[in-house]
Parts: structure tokens; C-alpha cells; sequence
């Protein structure tokens, strides 16, 4: 909201030629006058001074009483033109009250007409407007022009009643196009806040938790087998090692992506590669390499988009997580397949079974997370009981390749 505001931001190089209202935060509350305020007060203030001499023509033949009624009125309502911003609606209902018969009201009613035009809605400006058409009547009819008849005399006035409105208004809607230009800017930026936070989660998720069911899956060897010889014991906790070096190392990329991270800093976060479709034999082994039943069938052409190659591996890497964590010790199958034009289809699979010893905790958000990482990929993703089998189905668009002459 500082940007908003103009405070400290290069880009607003000429905040001085802003009016207080777009360099608000926009709730209504009263907001210091800025440059362009103050030019604007002092421009509508000899306007209506000037107003109000020339206005002093008219009135020279007058009563002396009614002429120096005239005066003070209208040098109290002149002044009153710099607290108007305080009082719009009040200032330009006495002032246009007071101009139904005053001569020299009429510069600083006009001014008012304008700010309220400019400052509040139309339930309000409208029936003020109205106000001020209506009390033309009494002024036409009892303070009559030497050169104008009463009729020219009315319609000059509407005239000059509606011009001024009709002004106000279009400064009105200026401004509230630049609010809404500047709503739609948040909303969007916290849109993207909310995807990127999002898109985050989902990679924590599908990555700490296959690193933390494979520590789990080790762990619980060592302690189901105490007496395992040494070499498994050792390959046991040799896995163990590496996958908590690996989610450590995963975590640390993800409080980088959170933390800020100044330009030319000592020890920023490298980027490590997104795993792709290439990656999926290496996890299906991985897998394997901790003890579970793993069949893959990669039946996929050459030159699947980097994008849908990250979304496949990891729907299968968070498929292969829940099948350690709810049927441990049942095979799965895996098979993936995809033609240009036709997508990429992905399939695991396993027998339900019911898991021996305690089960591993879990969030129950895992299939969300790949429906949603499915959809936002243009995709779609089933996943449910069939035939005795638990069966996770994802689909993912791979557009057409193109032809050597870019059809």
C-alpha cells in the first residue's frame, strides 16, 4: 500500500500534480491536501473572487443596507471556498440557497455545486443540482438583468449550472476509473501471491512428503528387523542418510523461494532442475530400492513438453507416496503413455490391501493437491477403488509439434 500512495516510489515522479484522493488508501477517511489541492483551492478561490467583482456591476444601483449585506456575504462565502472540503454538501446548500437571491453568492455556489459534483455520488450531487436549478426561479424573477430578459436570463443560469456539474462529473469518473485501475492491480497481485504460495505448497508436499515415507519405510525395517544382517542394516541407514540430506536440500529451496533474497547476496538458493518424464524411471528404482513392488510401462514419445513432464512425474511420485503409505508391500503398476496431440495419460495402481503395523499419518490433501495441479494444467485426474484395485488416472494436454512451415 506505501507504493500505492506514492511514498517513496520512483514511478509516481510527479505525485505533487496528484490530487489527495488517488494518493489515499482509498476507505474515505480525510486525507492531507496535496500540492494539487492547494492549486486547486487557490484557482477555485479566485474564481469565485473574480466572480464576485464583477458581479459588484450588477449590484452598484442597490439599497445601501442590501448592498453591504451583499459584501459581507459574499466575502464570508469566498473564504468559506478554502473549508468546503470539510463540508461540501452543507457549504453548497447554503451557498445555493443564499444565491436564490444574493448577487455576489453566486461565484462560490458555483465552486461548491462543483465539489460536490466531484466528491460525492449522484444521490447526492443530483438532487443538489436539482436544488440549484430550482432556485434560479426566484433569482430571475426577483432580481432582474437590464440586458437580459427573464427567459435568456433562466436559461443562461441552467446553462451554467449544468456545465459545471456536467465538469464535476467527468473529474469524478477520471478518478474512479484510476481507483479501479489500481483494484484491479491489487487483486491480481494478490492473486499471484495466492498462486505462488500455492503452486509452493503443492511442491512441498509432493516432494517432503515421498522423502519422508521412503525415511519412514527404512525406519520401520530397522525396527521390525533388529536382527537383519549387517549389510542391510547398513544399506538401510545409508538410505536414511540420503533421503534426509535430500529433504533437507528440498526445504532449503523452499524457504529460498520464501525468503527474500537481496540482489548480489553472499549465499543465495541455487535452482536446482525440475525433475521431467525423463526422471521416472530413476524414482520408480528409488522406490524399488526401499523395498516396494514397482512396474513401470513408459510408453511415451520423444519431446514431451518440459512443463507436462513435471506434472506427470510428480503426480506419479505423490501416487507412489500413498501407495507406501496405505498398502505397504502390494505391487503397483505404473504406465504412462502419450502421442503429440493426443496427451499424456498416466496410470498407478495397486491392490487394496490392508496395511500391517501402525499407519503413517498423512494430511489427506495429497489427491486434492494432484487434482488441482491436473486442472490448472489443462488436464483432468480420477483416482478411486475399481476392480479390487486403487487406481490414480491423470490426463494431460501435449499440444501438436508443428510443421516445418508453422502449421
Amino acid at each position: 500500500m506505501r507504493e500505492l500512495r506514492g511514498e517513496g516510489d520512483p514511478a509516481l515522479e510527479y505525485r505533487w500534480a496528484l490530487p489527495s484522493t488517488l494518493l489515499g488508501d482509498g476507505r474515505g477517511g480525510r486525507v492531507r491536501r496535496s500540492t494539487h489541492d492547494w492549486i486547486s483551492d487557490a484557482a477555485l478561490f479566485l474564481l469565485a473572487c473574480g466572480v464576485t467583482f464583477i458581479s459588484l456591476e450588477e449590484i452598484r444601483n442597490e439599497p445601501e443596507p442590501l448592498l453591504v449585506v451583499e459584501q459581507i456575504v459574499g466575502a464570508l462565502a469566498c473564504a468559506g471556498v478554502w473549508l468546503r472540503r470539510r463540508w461540501p454538501v452543507g457549504f453548497a446548500l447554503v451557498t445555493i440557497l443564499l444565491s436564490s437571491y444574493l448577487e455576489l453568492v453566486g461565484g462560490a455556489s458555483l465552486v461548491a455545486l462543483f465539489t460536490v459534483a466531484v466528491h460525492r455520488p449522484f444521490k447526492v450531487s443530483g438532487p443538489v443540482t436539482l436544488l440549484a436549478l430550482v432556485t434560479l426561479a426566484p433569482y430571475v424573477l426577483l432580481r432582474p438583468q437590464e440586458d437580459l430578459t427573464p427567459l435568456w436570463g433562466a436559461a443562461f443560469g441552467i446553462t451554467i449550472v449544468l456545465t459545471v456539474y456536467a465538469w464535476g462529473i467527468v473529474i469524478r469518473a477520471r478518478r474512479q476509473l484510476v481507483w479501479s485501475l489500481r483494484q484491479r492491480a491489487e487483486t491480481a497481485a494478490e492473486d499471484a501471491k495466492r498462486l505462488e504460495r500455492e503452486r509452493i505448497a503443492r511442491e512441498m508436499h509432493d516432494v517432503l512428503a515421498h522423502r519422508i515415507s521412503m525415511l519412514s519405510l527404512h525406519a520401520g525395517a530397522l525396527e521390525f528387523r533388529p536382527d537383519a544382517p549387517a549389510e542391510d542394516v547398513a544399506r538401510a541407514a545409508g538410505a536414511i542418510r540420503s533421503n534426509a540430506h535430500l529433504a533437507l536440500q528440498d526445504l532449503r529451496e523452499v524457504i529460498g523461494v520464501l525468503r527474500h533474497t537481496p540482489p548480489g547476496a553472499a549465499d543465495p538458493v541455487p535452482d536446482r532442475p525440475q525433475p521431467t518424464l525423463a526422471d521416472l524411471p530413476a524414482l520408480v528404482e528409488e522406490c524399488r530400492q526401499a523395498g516396494m513392488d514397482v512396474r513401470l510401462d513408459l510408453d511415451a514419445a520423444d519431446g514431451v513438453p518440459a512443463g507436462v513432464g513435471r506434472n506427470v512425474y510428480r503426480i506419479v511420485q505423490e501416487a507412489l507416496t500413498n501407495a507406501r503409505k496405505h498398502a505397504g508391500g502390494a505391487p503397483v503398476a505404473v504406465a504412462v503413455a502419450g502421442e503429440p496431440g493426443e496427451g499424456v495419460s498416466a496410470e498407478v495402481r495397486n491392490p487394496v490391501w490392508t496395511r500391517q503395523g501402525p499407519r503413517m499419518p498423512g494430511a489427506g490433501a495429497g489427491l486434492i493437491g494432484l487434482t488441482e495441479r491436473a486442472e490448472l494444467a489443462g488436464g483432468r485426474l480420477e483416482h478411486g477403488v475399481t476392480g479390487g484395485e486403487f487406481r490414480v488416472r491423470a490426463w494431460l494436454p501435449w499440444p501438436p509439434e508443428k510443421d516445418g512451415d508453422g502449421r
